[in-house]
């Protein structure tokens, strides 16, 4: 794992805690992981959590998105910042029932996953299949509308 990820063996503190305890510094990482879940899970909670996983992944693959010259990745984050909105619109209107949902965290942080995961890209999916038949219809009596006007 460690080679893997050389940025992560180059830290000197862990290199330090490894050499007092005798322990790899895999051991460490690994147990700073649960602790920094437990320590977030413990301030905010499941909102929060869900917050995090639906927000700071995303943002910063569209900030290196917008730097690459690649279009496809700009139409993904795009479509998957749309779902978003359109989600949390939909949950704020609708937030009563997630009281119902058993396990709606869980299943919402799964779902956001899904969303912007490299081997599903569920975000276009749901926009071709979900939010664009509904939308643009309205947003082409807009545009003709709009067009008149001009």
């Amino acid at each position: 794992m460690m080679a893997k990820y050389p940025t992560v063996s180059q830290y000197e503190k862990l290199k330090e805690i490894e050499k007092k305890t005798g322990y790899s510094k895999v051991y460490f990482f690994l147990l700073a992981i649960p602790v920094i879940s437990t320590i977030v899970y413990t301030l905010g909670g499941a909102k929060l959590v869900t917050d995090l996983v639906s927000f700071v992944y995303p943002a910063y693959m569209s900030f290196k998105a917008i730097d690459s010259s690649n279009v496809g990745d700009d139409t993904q984050w795009l479509t998957y910042w749309v779902v978003f909105s359109f989600f949390t619109i939909i949950e704020s209107i609708a937030g009563f029932l997630t009281d119902f949902i058993p396990f709606y965290f869980p299943l919402k942080v799964s779902f956001f996953i899904w969303l912007y995961h490299p081997k599903f890209l569920g975000a276009g999916m749901v926009y071709s299949q979900a939010i664009k038949p509904f939308v643009m219809p309205y947003l082409n009596s807009m545009s003709a509308v709009q067009k008149k006007s001009d």
